[in-house]
């Protein structure tokens, strides 16, 4: 793991999902720095919003860790494909499926394609997420409730139901929580309440499930430096973002990515309905 980057972001922003290419600085997601050691050889991931950000990461490590790859992620094509270079660099099969997890029809369509593709399901990630930053519940539309609740809980509901008949024990899903779950932020009400809802119900997966060996877990991050940020929060906050936790920035994704490989190894064979928290120094309850 290199050093985190010392420097702070300045104000930015840009049109929601946001892309790697117009953000200053550019994300850490372990491209230089990551070192596999073959903990995942042979097991096949999906991993939804996996075309930056955290899922970026992960991908990089699974990858790296030796496991075939499905990404699913919204539109930024040219993002998807730098994060395929990389997992294919590493000798591992990597599979692109763009499309709107919002959609429940496209939902559908993912586990059948990695099943098509890899001939089973080892790890599932549901990391793909959408928030917006406002005032007041006024300024929260009911379309964007309920597209908030479609990527982040329906989606997640649909990848569990669909998978789990093609995993065997030994399987693990990690869903992406938020430190939000516990302390939300007044002004990401909706996503908040996602999040909380995400650690929930990987909670009740996890005692569901224990008895075909499949483990279920959530990973809480606190803030880290993704396209998510400047897409999604007003430009003055943006320069300040992660200054408020005690190691005082913000994460990199790259610091995220040991924890999602650590879960979906063997090795924590005997974790499931754990939450882990990379937060910076921020406890979550």
């Amino acid at each position: 793991m290199s050093e985190p980057r010392p420097e702070t972001q300045p104000e930015q922003q840009q049109t929601p999902p946001g892309v790697l290419g117009e953000m200053t600085p550019k994300p850490d997601h372990g491209e230089e720095s990551y070192r596999g050691s073959g903990r995942l050889t042979g097991k096949a991931a999906v991993i939804t919003g996996g075309d930056s950000g955290i899922g970026r990461a992960v991908a990089i490590a699974f990858a790296r860790e030796g496991a075939d790859i499905l990404i699913s992620y919204l539109n930024e094509h040219e993002d998807a494909k730098d994060t395929a270079k990389y997992v294919e660099e590493a000798g591992r099969r990597c599979v692109l499926v763009p499309g709107d997890l919002a959609d429940r029809a496209h939902a559908k369509t993912i586990i059948p394609k990695a099943v098509e593709e890899f001939g089973k399901i080892d790890i599932l990630v549901n990391n793909a997420a959408f928030q917006m930053s406002h005032q007041s519940l006024d300024e929260v539309s009911d379309d964007e409730w309920d597209y908030t609740l479609a990527v982040n809980l329906s989606a997640m509901f649909t990848l569990c139901k669909d998978a789990i008949p093609h995993m065997q024990p030994g399987a693990s899903i990690i869903n992406s929580s938020s430190v939000n779950s516990d302390s939300p932020s007044p002004h990401l009400a909706p996503y908040a309440m996602t999040k909380a809802g995400i650690a929930n119900f990987t909670a009740s997966l996890a005692q569901m499930y224990a008895e075909k060996g499949i483990r279920a877990n959530s990973v809480a991050p606190g803030p880290i430096w993704t396209p998510l940020i400047p897409a999604t929060m007003p430009e003055e906050k943006v320069d300040s973002f992660g200054q408020q936790v005690p190691i005082g920035r913000p994460g990199q994704p790259a610091e995220l990515a040991p924890v999602y490989v650590m879960l979906a190894s063997d090795e924590a064979s005997y974790v499931s309905g754990a939450r882990v928290a990379v937060t910076g120094g921020k406890p979550i309850l």
